[in-house]
């Protein structure tokens, strides 16, 4: 069976703004970087065969970090990216109330969201599955360490456990985080979500 160590990048600078920050290429803080670097800890004794990331720096950068110890390549996947919430990235929810009000209501509900120049949750849900074809190709025995997105890595459990996209949302992906996956022939099994005791010291 495949294990997969499903891992949310470290803390940047703007998340600390609470805005929609998507697809946009923020780097890792000092923060973040030290966060990594504890998960790369955490995961050291683990013989990780294969490390995928999105393309995006923060989630690449902290792949890099977990890969060292094992020697191993980081993949990046573009379909492992954050949402594209085109004209209402970098916004807060406030102004988003204020600048598209019906997207505000459609947030609230959860419905079938669109974000205007960017991507509607099917299409980011169908992107995210493409995902996983690649994780098709592993042997039972591999384990794997993904670094990727809050969102992206919401909507890969959601595939993986067979959940409707409507709870997406309600599945807790703190920064630099820890989910643990094991994938069996037709059925995957959630072993942990959202583990972060290796932060216990940050």
């Amino acid at each position: 069976m495949p294990k997969l160590f499903l891992i949310r990048h470290g803390r940047t600078n703007l998340q600390m703004e609470d805005r929609y920050w998507g697809n946009t290429d923020i780097p890792l803080n000092d923060t973040g970087i030290r966060q990594a670097e504890q998960i790369r800890d955490r995961l050291a004794a683990e013989k990780i065969t294969h490390v995928y990331s999105s393309t995006l720096s923060r989630a690449r950068d902290t792949a890099k970090i977990i890969a060292a110890p094992h020697h191993r390549d980081v993949i990046a996947c573009e379909e492992l990216g954050e949402c594209n919430f085109g004209y209402v990235e970098g916004l807060t929810y406030d102004e988003l109330k204020r600048l598209h009000p019906g997207l505000a209501e459609e947030l609230g509900k959860m419905g079938a969201i669109s974000f205007p120049g960017g991507e509607s949750l099917s299409k980011f849900h169908t992107r995210v599955g493409t995902f996983l074809k690649q994780l098709e190709k592993h042997k039972p025995q591999d384990t794997i360490a993904i670094a990727a997105h809050g969102g992206s890595l919401r909507m890969l459990i959601c595939h993986l456990l067979g959940l409707e996209t409507k709870i997406w949302h309600r599945l807790r992906i703190d920064p630099a985080s820890i989910s643990v996956v094991d994938m069996y022939p037709g059925v995957s099994i959630l072993n942990s979500l959202n583990d972060t005791a290796h932060l216990a010291s940050d």
